[in-house]
């Protein structure tokens, strides 16, 4: 398992999950000052890993050499949200799909990292984007309190709404059958093909990461200091690893199946905090009283975002 962060001091950070002697290490890749300022978001598909910041620019690195390929440059305004999309079975991605504070969404070949379409989504800062599994639409939030959905092939826009209420998060389910939107400290679960609404939950404060698993649950984590599963039948909480950090929550990951080291039963939630640190926990032991991390890490750095890959491509 590799994962990347990024923070407030334009840090990039990627470590690699090690095992030994039963116990697991979080064992640093690399750190680059790639940005000239904040970094707003990272992406990682396989090998290749992306970072976006308020500087405007996308940087792209290789996780096997640990170095940077270079940056892109067709935004004009801050980089609020990246996704890959990999097709089934590849371990390199086909696309990279960025938003932008103007409201704008860019499409990239992921082969040659070629600029492909620009769309106008919102008439304000897209807060969040979420890529269908089919990679052929997503889904965006904004500023401007409204959905909007864009046709990738065609790349435009096919439709928007008002939401009435500003959404800071929206991500599919691992099916792409269902939705899932943030507003505040309220989360709901929509019909993906109408938007309509199955069922909404409370969170006690401000939900600031969202991540859908193969166990059917929804984690999320924000304000609170909580890791919270949700089960998104029934709205009810499955359950919940208290102050799993000290300051708020930024980033969640979880370990999903990919056969490549034989693990068929994943169960490995990792986290990143603003002050700095990462946690991986087994979620097998969240009913314990006390749990601890199976593995930690601290950046010194304020951790903005995190992202994840269970693919073994780093040596």
């Amino acid at each position: 398992m590799s994962l990347v962060a990024g923070s407030y001091e334009r840090f990039i950070w990627g470590f690699k999950l090690k095992s030994s002697n039963e116990t697991l290490s979080l064992s640093p890749l690399f750190s680059y000052p790639s940005h000239l300022s904040q970094i707003k978001a990272v992406a990682i598909s396989g090998a290749v890993v992306a970072s976006g910041g308020t500087d405007d620019t996308i940087h792209i690195y290789n996780l096997n050499a640990s170095s940077s390929l270079g940056s892109l440059h067709d935004h004009t305004a801050t980089i609020t949200a990246l996704s890959f999309y990999t097709p089934p079975h590849l371990n390199f991605p086909r696309n990279l799909i960025s938003a932008a504070a103007d409201g704008a969404v860019c499409i990239y070949d992921a082969d040659s990292f070629v600029h492909l379409k620009t769309v106008s989504a919102h008439r304000k800062s897209v807060n969040d984007l979420a890529l269908h599994p089919s990679g052929k639409l997503a889904l965006t939030v904004g500023r401007d309190e409204c959905l909007a959905m864009l046709n990738l092939v065609r790349g435009r826009r096919s439709f928007y709404c008002r939401l009435g209420r500003e959404a800071s998060l929206v991500k599919f389910d691992l099916t792409g059958d269902k939705f899932i939107m943030a507003m505040e400290e309220k989360a709901s679960v929509h019909v993906a093909e109408d938007a309509r609404l199955l069922l909404e939950f409370q969170h006690p404060k401000r939900i600031l990461c969202i991540e859908p698993a193969e166990n059917g649950l929804l984690y999320t984590g924000g304000e609170d200091r909580n890791i919270t599963a949700w089960d998104p039948n029934s709205g009810k909480v499955a359950y919940c690893i208290e102050d799993a950090h000290k300051t708020r929550i930024k980033g969640i990951v979880v370990l999903s199946k990919d056969g490549s080291d034989g693990n068929d039963d994943p169960h490995l939630v990792a986290t990143a905090s603003s002050d700095g640190v990462i946690r991986v926990w087994d979620d097998r032991m969240a009913t314990r009283e006390k749990l601890n991390p199976l593995a930690e890490v601290n950046t010194k750095s304020r951790l903005t975002c995190l992202a994840g890959t269970s693919i073994k491509h780093v040596k």
